[in-house]
């Protein structure tokens, strides 16, 4: 499992360098950043938005700063008296460091809501959203139809 952490912490620094150097003239698609709709910043390659119906998923096995979901618990991080989540100490960090880590968009009530406190969904790919309560997260799968 160290191993699975060493190369998910190299990829995380590449696409971070190549995504920070603007004489690259790399556009955001190229740089290996996603925008996504229902997240307060951009993902890293590889962590897709959620496909399909979401299961709710406990906060510890969530990498807060990628927004994927892992088979095993993540690094905990308190701040604020509240504890988030990260997969690496690079993502430790960055939740330490930068509040917009912290937060994302209910994409039912598009309301802000703290990683720490959220009703978190997973889908089959791994990717997670994150929910104000579980009645939303009823109300984003029904609204996939079947």
């Amino acid at each position: 499992m160290k191993s699975k952490r060493i190369v998910l912490m190299f990829t995380f620094l590449v696409v971070w360098f190549l995504a920070s150097v603007p004489s690259l003239g790399l556009s955001p698609s190229a740089k290996g950043m996603q925008a996504s709709s229902t997240q307060t910043s951009p993902m890293p390659a590889g962590d897709a938005a959620p496909a399909g119906k979401l299961t709710k998923i406990d906060a510890r096995m969530v990498c807060m700063v990628r927004n994927h979901a892992f088979d095993e618990p993540q690094i905990p991080i308190e701040i604020k008296g509240k504890t988030y989540y990260g997969c690496c100490e690079m993502c430790k960090g960055m939740l330490a460091k930068d509040h917009k880590q912290r937060v994302a968009i209910d994409p039912i009530s598009k309301r802000k809501v703290d990683k720490a406190t959220a009703v978190i969904g997973v889908g089959s790919n791994k990717g997670i959203l994150y929910f104000e309560n579980d009645a939303n997260l009823e109300k984003y799968n029904s609204s996939l139809g079947q």
